[in-house]
């Protein structure tokens, strides 16, 4: 792995290189507007270069090229096309859910990667979900992919969370003897530290890249398609049902709680707007770098408890439970988040922060 891994780092780097060559000469290009605060126009290629080094990996480098494997490498390969049109036309978010619903169907029909089991999570015992769990699993596929392109907001943001994420799901399969997939997992994870220097300025700002709607699609459609694996019985479950929710703790109510405040002001849940963890955190003060460190270190604290609860076999309806509570406060903390910070401030005497409205 050590040889595998030293050719993807440099494999990695080489397509973003080249990538961005492309980018400029297609129009490959994010450039500035209202919602997006970035200097001059960036190559969207930190997806495409994530795909090349997967796809190189899988075909040449693995030694498992099953059934499976096969049908991840097409829905990806798709999914990676519509991601990059999307980038470069801004396709109707309609055809792209229909295309991840696509997918998921394919998923299930075709090699059985699917939920069917989420334990006991009700202190009931353990729930079989029967013929729901076919919408569930369309439900969890389209939510992940959309859950990940949500978070992908300022630099460096959905590289590292993409790390935290894949780093638990590895470090599960490894300390479960499944290596080929511990493998995919620090494939990944290499694949997207080039992506990560470039993306920071760390090895020049004139050599940016962003990842664009292809790289969070395939990173959230790899990430269910894990956790799948990961968690039900009829794979090599390396956790329990629950520990998934845990291990995209912070995306999922990240998108839950963005989209359920835009069902109550009576907007679209899909309409984009400037009301992220990553938006709200900048507003109250806190630069860039920031903003990265603190959310990156949130997501990881929830992981990281996820992983406890599993190494200490805590119940699972205990977990879930917290879960639920984690969620509400994190809903809650959002939602009041001026009102919270403006206490703080006369707490500290701080001069207060700017409403919502004002931001």
């Amino acid at each position: 792995m050590l040889i595998i891994t030293t050719m993807i780092f440099g494999l990695s780097f080489l397509s973003l290189y080249v990538l961005r060559i492309l980018a400029f000469r297609i129009g490959l290009l994010d450039t500035p507007s209202t919602r997006k605060l970035h200097q001059g126009a960036i190559p969207l290629v930190g997806g495409l270069s994530l795909y090349v080094c997967l796809l190189v990996y899988l075909l040449l480098l693995s030694h498992s090229m099953d059934a499976t494997a096969v049908v991840y490498l097409i829905s990806i390969s798709v999914l990676t096309f519509i991601g990059a049109l999307d980038d470069k036309f801004d396709v109707s978010y309609k055809l792209r859910f229909f295309i991840q619903i696509a997918l998921a169907v394919v998923m299930i029909s075709s090699v059985d990667v699917a939920l069917v089991y989420i334990g006991d999570i009700f202190a009931l015992g353990d729930v079989e979900l029967g013929i729901f769990g076919y919408p569930l699993t369309i439900l969890a596929v389209v939510g992940a992919i959309n859950a990940f392109n949500m978070v992908d907001g300022i630099d460096g943001l959905l590289g590292g969370i993409s790390v935290v994420t894949f780093g638990a799901l590895g470090y599960l399969f490894m300390n479960a003897g499944i290596t080929e997939l511990a493998a995919i997992c620090l494939v990944i994870i290499t694949s997207l530290i080039p992506y990560i220097l470039m993306n920071l300025g760390i090895i020049g700002k004139q050599r940016k890249v962003f990842m664009g709607d292809a790289g969070s699609m395939l990173i959230g459609f790899t990430v269910v398609w894990l956790l799948i694996k990961a968690s039900q019985p009829g794979f090599e479950p390396v956790m329990r049902p629950v520990t998934a929710l845990w291990i995209i703790a912070l995306p999922l109510m990240d998108m839950a709680a963005i989209m359920i405040r835009r069902i109550k002001r009576g907007d679209s849940p899909f309409k984009p707007d400037r009301e992220h963890l990553h938006h709200i955190c900048q507003r109250a003060g806190l630069n860039p770098f920031q903003t990265l460190l603190a959310i990156c270190t949130v997501a990881a604290s929830m992981v990281g408890f996820g992983i406890i609860g599993e190494n200490m076999a805590i119940p699972e309806w205990i977990m879930f439970g917290l879960f639920i509570a984690t969620f509400g406060a994190y809903y809650l903390s959002l939602a009041y988040v001026w009102r919270i910070l403006t206490f703080i401030r006369r707490l500290f005497n701080k001069e207060e922060l700017p409403t919502q409205s004002e931001a």
